[in-house]
């Protein structure tokens, strides 16, 4: 999931299928492989800065060129390698003469003028972080929850099938995908997913830096540099929040009575952030896993391979599963 994911950002945000999908494992890892290796170096080295007791230990271990600062060294250069690789063909790819400007969103960035190759640069690792990482946590967790709910996946399936069967004559063996207009029909699936995302949210905590002094709506006063966090995974557990049946996976708490999606307000469910900094790709985010999710189980069914007991959780910038999710198809 997370190689389909990277392939696609880097599709649409950058214009260039890196193919890491469809690599063979057995072969020696391709570039785009050995930066996704190199990307979850660098998260884990972040986050143990951010779980040290002593706030200045990392700088200390960088200094002295230990582990994990070592290898996130290595991961830096790595990462700024293949995003610099993809600005500088960019910028050659706009310079040569008759060489039509692509749609993408790097190309975007770059007609623009006003960013050097350093803050191009980052915006690749931006994109390729948001959209790899988010989408493959919310998926991973999302098909294990279905393995667990035979009748959650039999009401999604039925829901896939009746929109095939509409759009192709209740034919089920149309075209390979499902169009956006296909998939925004599919009400039940959005609230599954959704309802996935609330209890194992991809973002599972969030901090921001308060710039000037300030208040929350309760009153509570926030100082000028203080970091606030709050606890998406924390907040589904509650029950003042999502009331007495807040830990079971329950899609139909989405739909209304006509079977229609109901959204919740973003600050109840704050998987996308609130605000004005609303996340970018809410949108295409559920387009990719509804279109990942129907296209799958219109054909397979799934079942863990593991102990009744649930994945481990792995805190990284986003929250993934340990070990991986070993399924029976």
């Amino acid at each position: 999931l997370e190689r389909f994911a990277f392939d696609s950002i880097c599709r649409v945000a950058l214009g260039e299928d890196p193919a890491c999908l469809v690599e063979d494992s057995m072969a020696a890892p391709g570039r785009s492989a050995e930066f996704m290796r190199a990307f979850n170096d660098a998260q884990n080295a972040v986050m143990a800065r951010f779980m040290s007791p002593v706030n200045s230990l990392w700088r200390l271990k960088r200094l002295l060129n230990v582990e994990p600062e070592r290898r996130m060294r290595s991961a830096l250069g790595t990462i700024h390698g293949y995003a610099g690789r993809i600005v500088r063909e960019r910028r050659q790819r706009r310079s040569e003469v008759g060489v039509a400007c692509r749609d993408d969103f790097l190309s975007r960035f770059a007609a623009a003028g006003e960013h050097s190759d350093e803050s191009l640069r980052d915006v690749v690792t931006n994109f390729l972080l948001a959209g790899r990482d988010t989408t493959s946590s919310a998926l991973s967790w999302f098909f294990w929850l279905v393995s667990t709910r035979p009748d959650v996946e039999d009401r999604i399936v039925r829901e896939v099938r009746a929109v095939r069967a509409s759009s192709h004559q209740g034919s089920i063996t149309g075209a390979a995908t499902f169009s956006v207009d296909e998939l925004r029909d599919m009400h039940y699936l959005h609230a599954a997913i959704t309802e996935s995302m609330r209890l194992y949210p991809p973002v599972a905590m969030d901090t921001h830096g308060c710039r000037e002094d300030d208040f929350l709506p309760d009153g509570t006063f926030i100082g000028k540099g203080w970091l606030i966090s709050y606890s998406a995974y924390a907040m589904a557990q509650m029950e003042d929040i999502w009331d007495k049946d807040c830990e079971l996976f329950k899609p139909e708490r989405w739909l209304g009575e006509d079977g229609a999606f109901r959204p919740e307000s973003p600050f109840k469910y704050p998987i996308f952030h609130a605000g004005p900094r609303m996340c970018l790709g809410k949108e295409m985010a559920y387009i990719q896993m509804k279109s990942v999710v129907a296209c799958v189980l219109e054909r397979f069914s799934f079942r863990f391979v593991g102990s009744e007991r649930r994945p481990g959780l792995v805190l990284s910038l986003t929250l993934r599963m340990e070990g991986g999710l070993s399924m029976q198809v």
